[in-house]
């Protein structure tokens, strides 16, 4: 899929990695989020990157972003490589593994706490989608 072509949080979900969008694409995907956002009761990050350090950078700037409470990295690869990060917001655990074969980005999981409602899962977005000064950002 063109980069270009990604105009909706559905879009995304045809993809293996991170479209490069412009600055419009990234609000109006924010802008579609935020309804997700503001009624989901927790929420389950992962972050596929090229390595355990860019991978907490990332979910660093979506504590920020957010305005979530850092997250304490419970289980953190040694070895070098493109890693897989798990992050659970309800339990505050994030673990990170090393995973080839991944493409690049962010999946946003809204969780509920209502049993009766499925959670969403968006993404892969871009890793600086929610770098709190590359987009302005109210939340």
């Amino acid at each position: 899929m063109n980069d270009s072509t990604i105009s909706s949080l559905a879009d995304l979900t045809k993809i293996r990695s991170a479209p490069v969008l412009n600055k419009e694409q990234k609000q109006k995907l924010l802008n579609q989020l935020d309804s997700y956002i503001t009624d989901a009761d927790w929420f389950t990050v992962g972050i596929m990157a090229s390595s355990s350090s860019q991978a907490i950078d990332v979910l660093r700037e979506l504590e920020k972003f957010f305005n979530w409470s850092a997250m304490k990295i419970d289980k953190e690869t040694q070895a070098d490589g493109p890693v897989f990060l798990k992050a659970n917001q309800k339990t505050g655990s994030v673990h990170i593994r090393i995973e080839y074969g991944l493409g690049e980005g962010v999946l946003l999981g809204c969780q509920y706490n209502d049993e009766r409602k499925d959670a969403d899962t968006f993404g892969p977005f871009p890793l600086n989608l929610f770098k709190a000064n590359d987009i302005s950002n109210n939340k």
